[in-house]
């Protein structure tokens, strides 16, 4: 009686589930299994940040137990262990061979990276030692990587450097393939094989976190509230049908679809999106906003392939572009930075946002990148391995891609480009309620005056206290002067103690000489600038 185990990792969901499907088809017994790899808990590989922190884990200890039930409602099972994969695969086989169950095939999902590619060799190896069979299966993109039009034998080496060429020439010569019909039971889990129960956040050795009312993320983990939620927010809400021009809110749970979470996790199937996307046009018509959602699938996908074509360069400090540009790596700046602690506003309320509730809106993440690394020059680094941390939704390629691109070593077709902090807090949250929700100290000033505290006068601040009850800005920008609003005496106005405003004096000695940044070759863009990034 053939035994194959199915190694699921980042594809945590019974329905469209490839690997899953091939295991039912040419095992007898099928042994689904997970792994809470110490290896994902350990320090990031450059600043030794803890690798999943409390927020992602709690998702991930959900979505394990959620796909328990649903394999128990298939006539299955899901092993858990507290272990690397191979070694779990190892107690597994012996366990099946002394009960005349031998394992012939170990089946898991293709990974793209580093790490992931190391457990897979790791399998590979071990697997080569026992006679045993190893199948990898491509089930991460809309996509297919075979169907993609820029393979050269096999390979995608040829795969454009821009995301817009990218996207018109899959979208004209490449087609999704259908969702998988899965079976409604599965073959016989063995039923001597031990299950183990799911890891508590403590037994991770993690922090117990609570909920935070403001969160925009107020969903659990799993394929059940995944799908939940995709029917919600298609066809309880139809908010599908407004996403382009909402999907750059900054409060509450529908102004994006949020599906990012589930996807990295593998709770979701992008062609699963894509199939009631499709189904959504054609009962209630298309409009930009529902293709404006596979838009952002295909960016996904994208950052995949980019990191196939380019392997490791996505995590060096020179990027695929192998540029070296003068990165500084100031610890004390970067604290103030990821605790939502600069002075400015509108990055500290996206910084707290994250570091309360592990989720940050498109937005934010393009903006909090851009001042990392554009306004006070630190290694781009700190901020990828920050949200590798941070994030519910952090997915290895869109992570580190994305912040290739802010860096100015990735995909980007243009160079140079910032986000201006007071213009991007005044065009997304004019009256200020993102930065009252999160900056609990400018609860009391008033409209879009909270984007810049640092300039009001003791009236207008109340009882906030620059400098003590919120701190002075890290930097000002000569280029945010012309937005802090029409009172031009106000742009004038020198703080009573500059001594103690880092960057206030330059700020005002040279805000007219800064307005010939594109004279000289630098840009100062207010707009859209980035890739859309991980969070849908």
């Amino acid at each position: 009686m053939r035994t194959v185990i199915c190694l699921l990792r980042n594809d945590l969901r019974i329905h469209d589930n490839e690997a899953l499907l091939w295991a039912h088809r040419n095992g007898d017994y099928v042994v689904p299994l997970y792994c809470f790899d110490p290896d994902h808990f350990k320090g990031t590989w450059n600043f030794n940040f803890q690798k999943t922190a409390s927020h992602r884990a709690k998702f991930l200890v959900e979505s394990i137990s959620d796909l328990r039930k649903g394999l128990r409602k298939c006539n299955s099972d899901l092993v858990v262990e507290k272990a690397r994969p191979v070694d779990s695969i190892k107690q597994i086989v012996e366990a099946c061979n002394q009960n005349s169950r031998p394992v012939v095939n170990v089946v898991y999902q293709k990974e793209i990276t580093f790490e992931e590619l190391l457990v897979e060799n790791n399998i590979k190896e071990f697997c080569k030692t026992k006679d045993i069979g190893v199948v990898d299966i491509w089930g991460q993109t809309l996509y297919h990587k075979e169907d993609i039009p820029f393979k050269t034998n096999g390979a995608i080496g040829n795969l454009p450097n821009t995301y817009t060429e990218f996207r018109k020439a899959t979208e004209a010569r490449a087609t999704v393939r259908l969702v998988l019909t899965m079976p409604d039971k599965f073959k016989p889990f063995p039923s001597d094989l031990p299950t183990k129960d799911v890891p508590t956040l403590c037994e991770l050795g993690l922090e117990q976190i609570g909920e935070d009312p403001r969160s925009a993320f107020p969903f659990s983990g799993g394929e059940t509230s995944g799908l939940d939620r995709l029917h919600q927010y298609l066809w309880r809400t139809h908010c599908v049908s407004e996403y382009k021009q909402t999907r750059n809110g900054m409060v509450g749970e529908n102004y994006s679809t949020k599906f990012s979470t589930w996807l990295a996790h593998g709770c979701l199937s992008p062609r699963m999106i894509f199939s009631e996307i499709k189904r959504y046009e054609k009962a209630e018509g298309g409009n930009q906003s529902t293709y404006w959602v596979t838009f952002e699938l295909l960016w996904r996908d994208y950052f995949k392939f980019v990191c196939l074509k380019f392997g490791d360069r996505v995590f060096y400090e020179t990027g695929i572009l192998d540029r070296k540009l003068p990165w500084a790596q100031d610890m004390d700046k970067f604290k103030l930075w990821a605790e939502g602690r600069t002075g400015v506003p509108f990055v500290d309320a996206n910084m707290r946002e994250l570091k309360h509730t592990g989720w940050m809106s498109n937005r934010g993440r393009q903006n909090v990148a851009s001042f990392l690394v554009k306004d006070l020059g630190l290694d781009w680094r700190l901020g990828a391995e920050w949200f590798e941390s941070m994030l519910l939704d952090h997915d290895v390629c869109s992570n580190y891609g994305n912040w290739n691109y802010a860096a100015g070593i990735g995909n980007d077709p243009r160079e140079n480009r910032k986000f201006n902090m007071i213009k991007q807090g005044m065009d997304y949250d004019g009256e200020g309620e993102f930065v009252r929700l999160w900056v609990d100290e400018l609860k009391g000033i008033e409209g879009s005056k909270v984007h810049y505290p640092w300039t009001l006068s003791n009236n207008e601040l109340g009882d906030v206290k620059i400098g003590e009850t919120y701190p002075n800005p890290m930097i000002v920008q000569p280029e945010w002067v012309r937005h802090f609003g029409k009172d031009k005496a106000r742009e004038k106005r020198a703080p009573k103690k500059e001594k103690d405003q880092p960057g206030i004096q330059s700020f005002y000695k040279s805000a007219e000489r800064g307005r010939g940044n594109k004279r000289r070759g630098g840009r100062v863009q207010d707009n859209r600038w980035g890739p859309p990034g991980p969070s849908t």
